[in-house]
């Protein structure tokens, strides 16, 4: 690491407020940046968006919602980019670097792709135009900086077997080929992803997507990352993260934690701040220690506008932000883990 002792010159500034943002820290570990999601409505509101727009926390920005599906192609070949354009204005204003999410999902799907019963023809020719589509339209660099697509999004049950979606059933494994393949078409300068959750640890799950991106490079399917969500529990973080990511590192893929929050049961105590601190130290220094882990991305900043109060009823505060865009002790874990103290 450079200069070590500028590193921690900023870590201590950094806790009264005064510098060593996140992103920062991540880019002097040897990362390609910290970044967060954001949901297009949140965008009206003032404060919110001028610390997401502080490039010193975040080098990077997902659109959460508005490049799914249902939002992007809600009718057959009608393509809407509205809230997509919007979030690459806004990066492309503070030189930062967006993530595409994403091109293939079963959930957020328009009505139409299901309610169809295309045929196996079809649907490839379906996926193609979607897929092909969206990743060019966001073709080409952004501020100088690739794009990231994560291609194809929860595509096994923890269990590692495939998920059952209108996708695997009418195609089997062949849709990722597809997808993949028509991607790197469209934008070969991009790079190229699977993402899920419940795949940070050696489990079920993330050795079924060892197995297939084994598969798709030996086929030369174009396959640049593995996308890790990290959608996670206090006090119950994965003590095997590190090895996890060293496996797929090895298959010559990169890793992206894409959507990290660490979520407790309400309401918030001192005691359970600090095991959430720890939580995302242990988090942050697993992606530290392995070359490949090219990034973190937090699912949105502040517990203002997370997605879990709405999805896990009497949880909640789970992102390093509080509800009033004030700074919680995860902040400062990570950015010691960063740094390496």
């Amino acid at each position: 690491m450079k200069g070590p002792a500028f590193i921690v010159l900023a870590v201590l500034l950094g806790a009264h407020g005064v510098f060593a943002q996140l992103n920062v820290l991540a880019k002097l570990a040897g990362k390609q940046y910290f970044g967060s999601a954001v949901d297009n409505p949140a965008l009206s509101d003032v404060p919110y968006r001028r610390q997401l727009s502080n490039w010193l926390d975040f080098g990077q920005i997902t659109a959460s919602n508005t490049l799914k599906w249902e939002t992007v192609e809600a009718q057959r070949g009608v393509f809407n980019f509205t809230g997509g354009d919007e979030i690459l204005a806004l990066a492309k204003r503070n030189k930062q670097l967006v993530r595409g999410h994403t091109c293939v999902w079963h959930s957020q799907l328009a009505p139409w792709v299901e309610a169809g019963n295309f045929s196996a023809k079809e649907l490839t020719k379906i996926i193609e135009d979607h897929c092909g589509t969206i990743v060019r339209h966001y073709r080409g660099d952004i501020c100088k900086q690739q794009v990231h697509w994560d291609v194809v999004n929860e595509a096994f049950e923890d269990d590692g077997t495939f998920r059952q979606t209108v996708f695997y059933k009418t195609l089997g494994k062949q849709y990722f080929e597809t997808a993949l393949r028509v991607a790197r078409k469209a934008d070969p300068k991009t790079k190229l992803y699977l993402n899920d959750y419940n795949v940070e640890g050696l489990n079920a799950k993330s050795d079924a997507y060892y197995n297939l991106i084994k598969e798709l490079k030996a086929k030369k399917v174009p396959i640049d990352g593995f996308g890790v969500q990290g959608h996670l529990i206090l006090g119950r973080v994965p003590t095997t993260i590190k090895e996890n990511f060293q496996r797929f590192a090895d298959l010559g893929v990169d890793i992206a934690i894409t959507e990290l929050d660490i979520r407790m049961e309400l309401p918030v105590t001192p005691e359970k701040l600090e095991q959430q601190k720890k939580d995302y130290e242990t988090v942050i220094a697993a992606c530290k220690a392995v070359k490949r882990c090219i990034g973190v991305t937090i699912w949105d900043y502040t517990d203002k506008y997370s997605w879990v109060p709405s999805w896990f009823e009497g949880e909640g505060a789970a992102l390093p932000w509080d509800e009033d865009l004030k700074k919680k002790p995860a902040y400062y874990g990570i950015a010691k883990a960063w740094v390496g103290l």
